[in-house]
């Protein structure tokens, strides 16, 4: 259920990346007039966003989200939303229909039926979910000992890490876990023993190992 594949340099990571994310959003929309793509926060991303933006894609036809955001100010330098626009979608000529997750509510768990209604306009299960993984295991804003519950029917749910008490909303487990294809990109020596060390656990109070339990996943990785 884990296909890996090694790059020696990020711009060949980054290019795999924006390559197979193009061909995962051509082929859902050759079947449906719509389709979904859902982007990580955090560092990660940065390396391989640039290459992205300039696919040669009908974009206005595509849906997009983040799968997590603290809870913040779009403007605050904390901020998955403020990242994405800065240097991804302010590069693009045609913009995808981006769902940004943080609302006016004072907490998260006051916004769940408010997020929940306008990912439901994208089409959905999401076509394409592209991660990370932290240090813990965790994915999105979803962190061991969290409830990560198939049952449950929100498309999202309120967070809070145990390290670092922001607040913050991310994708539920099961929205992830339906995606069709689910992408994850790992960065750095630490990271890949880790994902070694995690990809033959069987301890599904980790949310990423929990993850393998339900669904395939590419996973890009590198070194440096």
């Amino acid at each position: 259920m884990i296909d890996r594949h090694y790059f020696h340099d990020r711009h060949k990571l980054a290019n795999g990346v924006a390559q197979f994310a193009a061909t995962c959003l051509l082929e859902a929309l050759a079947k449906n007039d719509q389709a979904s793509l859902v982007l990580p926060g955090g560092q990660t991303p940065r390396v391989y966003l640039a290459q992205l933006s300039q696919q040669n894609l009908p974009w206005q036809k595509i849906h997009l989200t983040l799968s997590d955001e603290r809870w913040v100010n779009a403007t605050d330098s904390n901020s998955n939303e403020k990242q994405l626009r800065e240097i991804f979608l302010q590069r693009m000529r045609i913009a995808p229909h981006f769902i940004p997750l943080k609302t006016a509510h004072q907490h998260p768990d006051a916004a769940i039926d408010t997020v929940d209604a306008h990912l439901a306009s994208m089409p959905l299960p999401f076509d394409l979910a592209i991660l990370g993984m932290g240090e813990d295991g965790h994915i999105a804003s979803l962190f061991p000992g969290m409830a990560l519950d198939l049952d449950n029917t929100h498309l999202c749910q309120a967070a809070t890490p145990p390290t670092a008490p922001t607040l913050r909303i991310s994708l539920s487990f099961r929205a992830l876990a339906k995606s069709r294809q689910i992408l994850f990109i790992i960065l750095g020596k630490s990271k890949r023993r880790l994902l070694d060390h995690l990809t033959t656990s069987t301890d599904t109070d980790i949310p990423f190992v929990k993850l393998l339990q339900y669904q395939s996943v590419e996973i890009f990785e590198s070194d440096v």
